[in-house]
C-alpha cells in the first residue's frame, strides 16, 4: 500500500523552505551590506560604505576597489539594533540547524512512516529560528535612518538585510507547513 508510504505535502514543503532560508539568514548574517551609505559630502560621488552586522566596506564603484574592516568612527556598531542582530542573527542560524536535525528525523528517513509528533515539534522549533531572524532585521530596518552616519549622506537598505528578511520569511513558512503534523497526532489519538 503506498499511501501509507508517502511523506504529507506539508512536511515536504517544510523541508524544502527551511534549508532555502537557512541559506539566505546565513548570507545576510555574514555579508556585510545591511545598509548603504553614498553620496557623503567631500568625497568622491562613487564611494559606498556598506554596513552590516559585523563588518563595514568601503567600495569605490567606477574602479570595483572594495577595502573592508573600516574604522567604525561614528559608533555605529555600539548602536543597540546591531548588537541585538549581532546576538540574535547566529542564535537563529544554530536553532534553524537544531531544528532541521529534528525535522529528518521526524519526516521519516528510515521509517516506513512519518514521526508526526517529531515533525511537528521541529515545526515549532524552525518558526522560533525565523521569528529569531525576523526581529533584528525587522528592528534595524525601523532603526535603518536612525543609525549613525555621515552628515547629509544618503542611505539605502543593503542586499544582506533584503536576505535576511526573506530567509526568515521561509523558515516561518517551512515552520508552520511542518507544525501541520500535529494535526495527525491528534487524528491518531
Amino acid at each position: 500500500d503506498l499511501s501509507g508510504m508517502r511523506t504529507p505535502a506539508g512536511m515536504i514543503v517544510g523541508l524544502v523552505l527551511c534549508p532555502c532560508g537557512l541559506l539566505l539568514t546565513l548570507t545576510g548574517t555574514l555579508a556585510p551590506s545591511w545598509r548603504q551609505v553614498s553620496r557623503i559630502p567631500n568625497q568622491p560621488s562613487d564611494l559606498v560604505y556598506e554596513q552590516g552586522i559585523w563588518d563595514v566596506c568601503r567600495e569605490q564603484q567606477s574602479s570595483h576597489d572594495r577595502l573592508c574592516g573600516q574604522p567604525d568612527d561614528l559608533g555605529y556598531f555600539k548602536q543597540v539594533p546591531v548588537r541585538v542582530a549581532q546576538g540574535l542573527m547566529p542564535t537563529s542560524l544554530v536553532v534553524t540547524l537544531l531544528g532541521l536535525v529534528v525535522a529528518a528525523l521526524g519526516v521519516r528517513c528510515w521509517r516506513t512512516d512519518p514521526w508526526h509528533l517529531l515533525a511537528g515539534i521541529s515545526g515549532l522549533v524552525l518558526l522560533l529560528s525565523g521569528l529569531l531572524s525576523l526581529v533584528p532585521a525587522s528592528w534595524y530596518t525601523n532603526e535603518l535612518w536612525e543609525l549613525p552616519a555621515p552628515a547629509d549622506s544618503t542611505l539605502a537598505v543593503g542586499y544582506s538585510l533584503v536576505l535576511s528578511y526573506l530567509g526568515s520569511c521561509l523558515e516561518i513558512l517551512g515552520g508552520l507547513a511542518l507544525t501541520f503534523s500535529f494535526h495527525h497526532c491528534c487524528k491518531e489519538r
